[in-house]
């Protein structure tokens, strides 16, 4: 059961969006009080048109429009490794503990309104952090818009970091376009 919580964590983790009001334009910019609920109680549907286990490895690889589902989270990338602690059994025994999470080819994570993308994504069980990088990391919520090179979440404080592109892409800054909601245009 903790392997399955833990394995959508990574998905889940890629969704925690910002609230408007806790941005600052720099080049960082660190969200507050982001939500995170997992549930343990929905299965968890992984596809792939390849699964390799190399069991000296403790490692499981899925490729080939990899697709993981729970309830409304749906996570999409062309490769997806699962790293296992040693001697904590295989993905097929249903009690294996995950170590860490990687996935690269593209990355896309939806749940109901929220989307994030990025090149790769990591996500370490042990310190509960999750790390979205790429050329450009884009997460959108409804018509509200942040753009970055990496995104780190530390998923025990809810507290997360978009860093701007050090390549001088994007002018050297994350970027963001929020709109107002029809509440605030009285």
């Amino acid at each position: 059961m903790m392997g399955r919580v833990h394995g959508l964590a990574f998905a889940m983790g890629l969704l925690m969006l910002w609230p408007a009001g806790g941005l600052a334009q720099t080049s960082e910019s660190r969200p507050s009080q982001l939500g995170l609920n997992l549930s343990s109680d929905e299965p968890i549907q992984i596809d792939g048109a390849r699964v390799e286990v190399d069991q000296t490895q403790n490692l499981a690889t899925l490729t080939g429009d990899v697709q993981v589902v729970q309830g409304p989270t749906l996570l999409k990338t062309a490769r997806l490794k699962i790293f296992y602690a040693e001697g904590s059994g295989l993905p097929t025994s249903g009690a294996a503990n995950i170590k860490r999470l990687e996935a690269d080819g593209g990355v896309y994570v939806k749940s109901e309104t929220q989307v994030a993308t990025g090149d790769q994504g990591t996500f370490d069980m042990g310190t509960e952090v999750l790390v979205l990088s790429g050329k450009e990391v884009v997460l959108t919520e409804g018509e509200n818009v942040i753009v970055g090179c990496k995104l780190t979440v530390q998923m025990k404080t809810g507290q997360a970091t978009l860093e701007s592109c050090k390549d001088g892409g994007s002018g050297g800054r994350v970027r963001m376009l929020l709109t107002p909601s029809s509440q605030n245009r009285q």
